[in-house]
């Protein structure tokens, strides 16, 4: 790879070809543009993208203390600010990425304004997220880019050849702030060719690795709520081959496929399975359902019978038209999903529990490893879950296991403020703390995600904001607790017209114009008070 030096020698020579019709072209301007345009297409960043995902997953299978991050993000300007934070505060993206929720798309993205996680939103607003989102990636790297190039200038009409020299290092060893994103496809819109032509599009926009769910399409549900409905193996086996061959086709050949199950907390299922003989995948699902056993005499209008092991049964069906599972199956039907998935072309698992209990996933996980040693799992860190009454109980029913004095808590109640400095809340507080650790070592997960992380935070910011601007605190609700706050934490958005790229336009003014370039940053721009 050539060196930044080189690469100005390169384009001086191609200047110098074309005969005197371009001298009005810098070689260092064209440089310092590719560099800061390093990724041509949304498959050059899925290829790029991929292959950081699949070392990282040979990390962990070394060292379970290697597991990755993610926060999930509904506008590219939270991806950017995002990473942004992330290299100010730790240095590098290593093992951060971002996730991409159809949740949020659904409640944040669609034309039809705020929906429920139903797949009802357009299917085409997922690609387009997923693309905007690096959009924003890649502006982050021109903005670092371009202050690290009008350093190097300074440094030059300093006559500072260490500071040149550094800031040459800096700019050739520059980190991007494209990481990969895990993508959520739903339950594929529809049938397997439908899954196969969206995940091709969430592909060419960038993503590297897309997360598919066992439910039924037209009936999908959130994960953390009621009413979920799960489809037979060889159904969701179609959809995983399905995404398997939109990477191959694209040529992602190292493209990460995330089966996720909804089995744990889903009751029902729209088919019977296709059943060829006794023991097979469509047996085994079948096997789940919740029957009675009858006689041809004890059968009425409409009823649907199965014959297994020689018996005559009916399984059990709504007015909807849905089967109903049989009560207390739901970790065995997952367990099931995972191997299967895992033994079909899917590469990492995602079990959709109804709160975050560290044994409960590893007893699942424990199963799924006797017979794929090195499955691995992207855990949803949900907001659905409530965090601190879930841990406050669990440390409280681990005391009262233990035979600790737990009189002065009432259970029902542990969320109350009242209990905030009690040795269960610190306890609790512990366990919260370490509990991606711990169930990365325990329990197989590689990724941990928060789903609607920002979803909450934009929430939460823009209330107190409101309530401190529009009350006795007016202005000074805004100066105190947001500008002050960016500018002695170092926020880079302090400087908004930087950020929203005004500095890049007008480096490219000077390219293109010269000293005849009508520039926004003199000193007339307010920015200069940051």
């Amino acid at each position: 790879m050539m060196t930044y030096n080189q690469n100005i020698d390169s384009i001086r020579g191609l200047i110098k070809d074309n005969l005197g019709a371009w001298d009005g072209i810098d070689e260092e301007a064209v440089v310092r543009m590719r560099a800061q345009n390093r990724f041509k297409t949304g498959l050059d960043i899925a290829k790029y993208c991929a292959k950081i995902l699949r070392n990282d997953m040979a990390a962990y299978d070394a060292d379970p203390a290697s597991y990755t991050q993610s926060l999930g993000c509904w506008h590219g300007f939270i991806a950017q600010q995002k990473m942004i934070s992330i290299k100010k505060h730790f240095g590098s993206t290593k093992g951060r990425y971002l996730y991409l929720s159809g949740w949020m798309v659904a409640a944040l993205r669609s034309e039809f304004g705020p929906l429920p996680d139903q797949s009802m939103h357009e299917k085409t607003s997922v690609p387009a997220l997923i693309e905007e989102l690096y959009t924003f990636l890649k502006q982050a790297d021109a903005r670092e880019l371009g202050l690290l190039f009008r350093d190097l200038d300074a440094a030059r009409t300093a006559g500072d050849s260490a500071r040149e020299k550094e800031l040459l290092d800096a700019i050739e060893n520059h980190e991007t702030h494209v990481v990969p994103i895990i993508a959520d496809i739903d339950a594929g819109f529809g049938n397997a060719e439908a899954t196969y032509l969206l995940a091709k599009k969430m592909i060419e926009a960038g993503a590297c690795a897309l997360q598919i769910e066992n439910q039924v399409s037209d009936e999908k549900q959130c994960g953390h709520q009621d009413g979920k409905v799960t489809v037979p193996h060889e159904d969701f086996l179609a959809k995983i081959r399905a995404c398997r061959y939109a990477f191959l086709e694209l040529g992602v050949e190292d493209g990460v496929i995330v089966a996720r199950t909804d089995s744990l907390g889903a009751g029902l299922t729209k088919q019977i399975a296709y059943s060829r003989e006794a023991g097979d995948l469509g047996d085994q699902y079948n096997a789940f359902l919740d029957c009675d056993e009858v006689t041809l005499d004890d059968t009425a209008n409409g009823d649907v019978l199965i014959n297994r092991g020689g018996k005559l049964l009916r399984p059990k069906r709504l007015q909807s038209n849905l089967f109903q599972f049989r009560s207390g199956t739901g970790e065995d039907r997952c367990v099931l999903d995972c191997i299967t998935s895992l033994q079909n072309g899917a590469d990492l698992l995602w079990i959709e529990t109804e709160k975050p209990h560290v044994e409960q996933i590893a007893g699942m996980v424990d199963r799924v490893r006797e017979v794929i040693p090195n499955a691995k799992l992207v855990y949803n860190n949900s907001p659905s879950f409530n965090w601190t009454l879930n841990f406050r109980q669990q440390v409280f029913d681990a005391w009262e296991q233990e035979g600790k004095d737990v009189s002065a808590y009432d259970r029902a109640k542990l969320m109350s403020v009242d209990y905030d400095n009690t040795p269960v809340a610190a306890e609790a507080d512990d366990r919260i703390r370490s509990f991606q650790a711990d169930a990365s070592k325990r329990a197989g997960i590689f990724h941990h995600l928060i789903t609607l992380p920002t979803y909450h935070t934009a929430a939460l910011s823009t209330d107190n904001l409101s309530k401190l601007y529009f009350g006795d605190e007016a202005m000074l609700g805004y100066v105190k607790n947001v500008q002050r706050e960016e500018i002695r934490q170092g926020i880079a958005c302090v400087k908004h017209q930087n950020m929203a790229g005004s500095d890049i336009g007008d480096d490219h003014k000077e390219y293109f114009a010269g000293d005849a370039a009508l520039k926004a940053g003199g000193k007339d721009n307010t920015m200069n008070q940051f």
